[in-house]
């Protein structure tokens, strides 16, 4: 069977939900053919070949981008046979599976991808089964060049993404992972994560961005990786993802892999109001996250936080509050802009939809924007995130200092009059002088698509 693989966006980087599925094929004595419409437009020779075309669909903005691709295709082939899959794949199964031939896997996707390659019955939309490690076909991508670098010490390095993990032992109720995963965490084995990485440094690799929803759900195996991969690429460097409840409860991890050449690691900070993070189910308070933040820097290590700065709990003071943590951390060079506009996303299955203090706000579901609509009791609110979103938008290639001092004006001008704070003046943590460490790639998994991402979805020629 000659199968096409589709990706729309995995965080700049070279797709590995991809490569991955794209070995398993081979393997199995597919020809395949691989495609990533957020370098190059999908081209029509490579639709016309394919018996069967399938979607890698990690997260929002690859989904949501995904089912514009699907229109063009079907638009071009009518009788393909499509399949999405990854962890948004169950999201609005009414516009993706369209005929007896399509369709959705969630979870560990490779055997029920296989399967329906085959043309046989893929199984369950969400699948965990344990499946066999194997090296990605990075062969069929893009070059590493052409995607994500980190930018660090006046110089911009290849960067590689790998997993070492997949799923999460935690159930946070706004993430999409429990809605697959369940609690349940599928480790990857060690020797393949390593083989990948020595692959992905002959091609010029010197950072590895591991790509795992927590590196630290499975601590052992996260040190053990990180241990092979340094003795064997002392001068690679790393980040990681990890919740400040990780963060703060394997502290003594931090020195070996400050050691090892951690430089950052992202962590979901969402909120800095007690209320909210209780109702989200975070594990940790405003002041862990204070406390992530020094700890992290005692071992020249800087956290890079992600926001959720607008839920239907949320008031122009808990915004201003925000503000004032990320100035008095030092955190304005650690934040993308488009993280103070993230607007909380209620995909199908959420643990959010029979909590309480959801129900009030609730309206239909959107299959196009995949999820349930919500709407903020204060109209102000919903109008500040969408003046928001426009503007860093517009600002996406401007200076993230100079778009922070536009959001940090815009959000408090909206304070009530005679409440408007101004900005805090105390320091509770500072960074490193001088620019810090990060990816060159300012966009967000839960980000709604932005006009250039959209571009590529014309009809095929």
């Amino acid at each position: 069977m000659r199968v096409l693989l589709v990706s729309t966006y995995e965080l700049g980087h070279q797709p590995l939900h991809v490569a991955r599925p794209a070995a398993a094929l081979l393997e199995a004595g597919h020809e395949v053919r691989c495609a990533d419409i957020a370098i190059e437009p999908l081209d029509p020779e490579a639709v016309d070949w394919a018996d069967r075309v399938a979607f890698s669909v990690p997260m929002h903005t690859a989904m949501r981008l995904a089912l514009g691709v699907a229109d063009t295709v079907r638009a071009r082939r009518p009788d393909v046979a499509l399949c999405f899959y990854g962890l948004y794949a169950t999201m609005s199964r009414d516009l993706t599976v369209k005929s007896a031939l399509d369709a959705v896997i969630a979870g560990e996707y490779e055997p029920g991808l296989l399967a329906w390659a085959e043309g046989q019955d893929p199984g369950p939309v969400i699948q965990l089964a344990r499946v066999p490690a194997r090296l990605p076909a990075r062969q069929l991508l893009p070059p590493i060049e052409r995607y994500v670098r980190l930018a660090i010490a006046g110089e911009q390095r290849l960067v590689g993404s790998v997993e070492a993990s997949r799923g999460c032992s935690h159930r946070c109720r706004h993430c999409p992972v429990p809605v697959v995963y369940d609690g349940r965490v599928r480790v990857v084995d060690e020797a393949s994560v390593v083989a990948d990485v020595d692959r992905l440094v002959a091609a010029g690799v010197r950072h590895v961005s591991f790509g795992d929803p927590d590196f630290l759900n499975a601590p052992g195996h996260a040190r053990r990786v990180v241990a092979a991969v340094h003795q064997r690429h002392p001068h690679l460097t790393f980040d990681c993802t990890v919740k400040v409840e990780h963060i703060l409860r394997h502290r003594d991890v931090w020195p070996e892999f400050a050691a090892a050449g951690c430089v950052f690691v992202v962590s979901a900070f969402e909120s800095v109001s007690n209320t909210i993070l209780e109702h989200l189910d975070k594990g940790h308070t405003v002041a862990d996250a204070s406390h992530a933040v020094v700890l992290l820097r005692d071992h020249g290590i800087e956290i890079r936080p992600s926001w959720l700065p607008f839920t239907p709990w949320t008031t122009i003071d808990d915004l201003i509050d925000l503000i004032d943590f990320v100035i008095a951390h030092d955190l304005v060079a650690n934040v993308d802009p488009v993280q103070f506009t993230v607007r909380l996303l209620l995909p199908e299955g959420s643990l959010l939809l029979d909590q309480p203090a959801t129900a009030p706000h609730l309206g239909p579901y959107d299959p196009l924007r995949l999820g349930w609509t919500w709407s903020h009791p204060d109209d102000a609110i919903d109008q500040l995130q969408q003046k928001l979103a426009a503007l860093v938008e517009a600002r996406i290639d401007q200076a993230p200092a100079l778009t922070f001092a536009e959001i940090d004006a815009l959000i408090r001008s909206r304070a009530e009059p005679g409440r408007a704070r101004p900005p805090h003046g105390g320091v509770a943590s500072e960074g490193p002088a001088g620019p810090r460490a990060r990816l060159t790639e300012s966009w967000f998994c839960c980000s709604e698509p932005t006009g250039a991402q959209l571009a590529p979805l014309t009809p095929l020629g």
